[in-house]
């Protein structure tokens, strides 16, 4: 937008010294006008740089799987209906497995946890979510994108009562989205936004398999804590639309304390099944219960299961409120 703006100025000076040539056909008598000198060409625009065989090959392989995934009535964006019921009993076990399990082991990279129950995670103080995104990202898709990301944050902050907010500057809550040929770009990101993060993680963010379509990166206050300060998420842009959405939804919830993905949270984002794209209506309430001040970070399993059993009784209300 600035680089235009100079430009439309730079046109208005040139017109404004044209109006007042005095070199013009109001001269004094006798004196020949001089040939104006010949104005420098203007430099061509660059010419955009194509990508590259192997950023086409993955843009090739995830839109052949988000059309495979959607002609198998996968990839749901209806949040879950009458053919989805879930009980207080499977709310509590889907709250349990997602909020106080993790995927992953802490500082293992891609090792698997072993599954079992931690404590309670999330953000105690503000959380600024930014978006950056890689040079090769089209201009269309970064405001598609922009404005999906400002909706869903604003839907974040609805369902938790967290202050959550999209920001133009100033996050701890970096989401990038970069491709295959914007991987210089991601390191030199990374080195400015995210300067302490183990080398374990660095190297994911860096080499992500083909089979991981984005992630995200939680630092707590220490190594063992459980207040979030930072986060960092990656989407690759090579998705097709729907697929990126897809990403933001679950990615963003899961930086926020949904660490886990369970195979029988239903109906869920947190499950590798596939079988949701967008945060479901089960998914907000374990949203809104983990934001609940009566959970509080660093409680262990046990210390929160009386707690949780009393909000998803809330939840579904089968209970006081």
């Amino acid at each position: 937008m600035r680089r235009h703006r100079h430009i439309l100025w730079a046109g208005l000076s040139a017109l404004a010294l044209a109006a007042c040539d005095p070199l013009g056909g109001d001269g004094p008598a006798g004196v020949k006008p001089q040939a104006r000198p010949d104005r420098p060409a203007a430099a061509p625009a660059p010419k955009p740089k194509l990508p590259s065989d192997a950023a086409l090959r993955l843009a090739r392989y995830y839109s052949e799987v988000q059309s495979d995934l959607l002609a198998r009535g996968l990839l749901r964006t209806d949040g879950g209906g009458p053919d989805t019921p879930f009980t207080e009993s499977m709310l509590v076990r889907n709250f349990e497995r997602i909020a106080l399990a993790e995927e992953y082991t802490r500082g293992g990279g891609l090792e698997p946890s072993s599954g079992d129950l931690n404590e309670i995670k999330k953000w105690t103080g503000p959380v600024r979510i930014g978006v950056i995104f890689g040079d090769t990202v089209p201009d269309k898709d970064r405001a598609t994108d922009r404005r999906a990301l400002v909706s869903y944050t604003a839907r974040l902050r609805r369902i938790t009562g967290h202050p959550i907010s999209f920001v133009p500057r100033g996050a701890n809550f970096h989401v990038l989205v970069m491709g295959e040929d914007d991987k210089d770009e991601l390191r030199r990101t990374l080195d400015r936004i995210a300067p302490g993060m183990e080398p374990s993680s660095r190297a994911i963010f860096a080499n992500l398999p083909r089979a991981i379509h984005c992630l995200v990166v939680a630092f707590a206050d220490s190594a063992d804590g459980s207040s979030y300060r930072q986060a960092v998420a990656l989407v690759r842009a090579e998705h097709p639309e729907l697929t990126r959405r897809a990403c933001y939804h679950e990615e963003l919830a899961q930086g926020l304390g949904l660490a886990n993905d369970d195979q029988n949270a239903r109906p869920s984002i947190f499950n590798d099944d596939e079988e949701f794209a967008l945060l479901t209506s089960h998914d907000e309430l374990l949203l809104k219960m983990l934001y609940d001040p009566r959970l509080r970070p660093g409680m262990t399993a046990e210390e929160a299961g009386p707690i949780i059993r009393i909000l998803a009784s809330e939840a579904l209300g089968s209970g006081p409120s």
